[in-house]
């Protein structure tokens, strides 16, 4: 192989190696800031919201080292898909980091205080759901199988319910007075970053559909 050709190999291998890696980072931060919401820890909202620029910074990096390859290397066939594909998983992961940060914001305007049993039981439920989505798609990324994303809508559809059922407990007709308001629009906004999550796990399914194959299988439940 020549030495050019070796080199691009190589780099796209480190690349699939980081994108794992971002991954990992996004579920950390899925624990790291569910872990400060359901315990109301303020002092952790901070180094949450600060660990997001390590995310940033390899999701920067790998977007960057790509373009470089596009530029010298004018990839084809099976290549191709791998760089497309780690730039669209790139930007999901990224994404998740994102909503991350807007839920450790989103615990600065809440009650000082513990969240209600049911509420903090289905946020958790949701944490989980999000995570075990995440890392599903993220383990066939890593070994470039999609067959093992063929889950991912019906668990999807788990996590819509579960949002279903936070929007039940916040918005109960007893709730009632600002605070109470105030505190539900939060929640509200909560329950659905974690739905995006899962949908952002589904469309990295999707992408690995697409990279190994070459077709891109919309991974719907109609």
């Amino acid at each position: 192989m020549p030495e050019t050709r070796r080199a691009f190999a190589e780099e796209l291998d480190r690349l699939h190696h980081d994108v794992v890696r971002l991954g990992a980072l996004a579920l950390e931060a899925i624990h790291r800031t569910s872990d400060a919401l359901l315990g109301f820890d303020l002092g952790a909202v901070e180094d949450n919201i600060r660990a997001d620029a390590e995310l940033d910074h390899l999701s920067d990096s790998i977007e960057e080292r790509i373009y470089v390859l596009f530029a010298t290397q004018a990839p084809v066939a099976i290549d191709l898909r791998a760089m497309v594909t780690m730039l669209r998983i790139t930007h999901e992961l990224e994404r998740i980091g994102d909503y991350m940060v807007n839920i450790a914001k989103a615990i600065r305007r809440l009650p000082p205080e513990p969240l209600e049993p049911r509420i903090a039981g289905i946020i958790d439920h949701m944490r989980r759901q999000a995570a075990a989505q995440l890392e599903i798609a993220l383990e066939a990324f890593a070994e470039r199988d999609p067959s093992k994303v063929a889950g991912l809508p019906a668990m999807d559809d788990e996590m819509d319910d579960l949002t279903k059922e936070l929007f039940r407990a916040i918005l109960r007709p007893e709730a009632v007075g600002e605070e109470a308001l105030q505190a539900a629009v939060q929640l509200a906004l909560v329950g659905r970053y974690y739905e995006r999550v899962a949908d952002h796990a589904v469309n990295v399914g999707e992408r690995v559909d697409y990279m190994v194959t070459g077709t891109f299988h919309e991974h719907t439940t109609q």
